[in-house]
């Protein structure tokens, strides 16, 4: 995998808002991301992570240019081509044909007075491929997930859909074009335990049959030991570490990483004795915000 050309090509993108944009004012622009650096490779998943507000989702929808207001340095490299600056012509090409996005909650990411099926065939129908094909591809793609009697329940709503099944259907609609990478912004959030599980392993399905590049966004490193190949781990806006999920497990580097995992509740603690927080390494081990 290491020897295949990158898909996705981050070189220190740094994404900002622009003083002019500011909410409440402010002087000067607002730095969300800066200079990351990151690769992903075909059939590769790669997880980012981090506390709310350290820049994952931010990074992710600038992949897609999902917030023109926002200000872009650096490059987004998608296969040959660069993403920062391209026209929006060729940004809706790339954005569910070749990139699509699964986002947090299925409920809010589904319109609920269209059918299932027609969101579902969506990705297709808008490119022109006719009703029919599309509908038979979207009952298929329904089914590979999982979702019982998948062509009577085209005619469903999302309303009428359990919150499992309603992820299953988001993420059917972000599978049905066959696109190179799929970005999944925290898509167990909404979900139970067991729920999650379903969807951890319905990802790393889909990703091996279909060669499928997965950037993974989650503030939990405890679900992405199973999913993941590579962690990058976020902190403010900047990347303080990146490793093979093994590595990462095994001997993490940077003290905000060993807080991240040290700070999740082990069924075997005492129970007298108080969790550290990821803040209690951080000042311990006089952590700055840069690996």
């Amino acid at each position: 995998m290491d020897t295949t050309t990158p898909l996705l090509t981050l070189d220190r993108l740094s994404v900002s808002v622009p003083e002019r944009e500011r909410i409440g004012g402010g002087v000067g622009d607002l730095t969300l991301v800066e200079e990351l650096s990151l690769q992903i490779r075909p059939g590769e998943r790669v997880a980012l992570v981090g506390e709310s507000g350290s820049g994952k989702s931010m990074t992710a929808r600038s992949i897609l240019r999902l917030d023109p207001h926002l200000r872009l340095a650096g490059s987004i490299r998608w296969k040959d081509q660069e993403l920062v600056g391209a026209p929006e012509r060729r940004l809706r090409r790339v954005r569910g044909r070749e990139i699509s996005m699964i986002f947090q909650d299925p409920m809010t990411a589904l319109n609920p007075v269209l059918t299932i099926g027609e969101q579902v065939a969506e990705p297709l129908t808008v490119r022109g491929m006719p009703k029919r094909k599309a509908h038979a591809k979207a009952v298929e793609m329904l089914d590979r997930l999982g979702v019982p009697k998948a062509k009577e329940r085209m005619r469903a709503y999302p309303g009428q859909f359990s919150g499992g099944m309603r992820q299953r259907v988001v993420m059917a609609a972000a599978l049905v074009a066959q696109p190179d990478l799929l970005i999944a912004d925290e898509p167990t959030t909404a979900l139970d335990v067991r729920v999650q599980e379903q969807v951890l392993d319905l990802l790393e399905e889909q990703s091996r049959e279909m060669n499928l590049a997965v950037l993974f966004i989650t503030h939990d490193l405890g679900i992405v030991a199973g999913l993941a190949h590579r962690v990058a781990v976020m902190l403010r806006g900047c990347l303080v570490e990146e490793r093979t999920v093994d590595d990462l497990f095994t001997c993490p580097e940077h003290p905000y990483t060993r807080g991240l995992i040290g700070s999740v509740p082990r069924l075997d603690a005492d129970p007298d004795v108080r969790l550290k927080t990821v803040a209690d390494y951080m000042s311990t081990e006089g952590a700055t915000t840069h690996a």
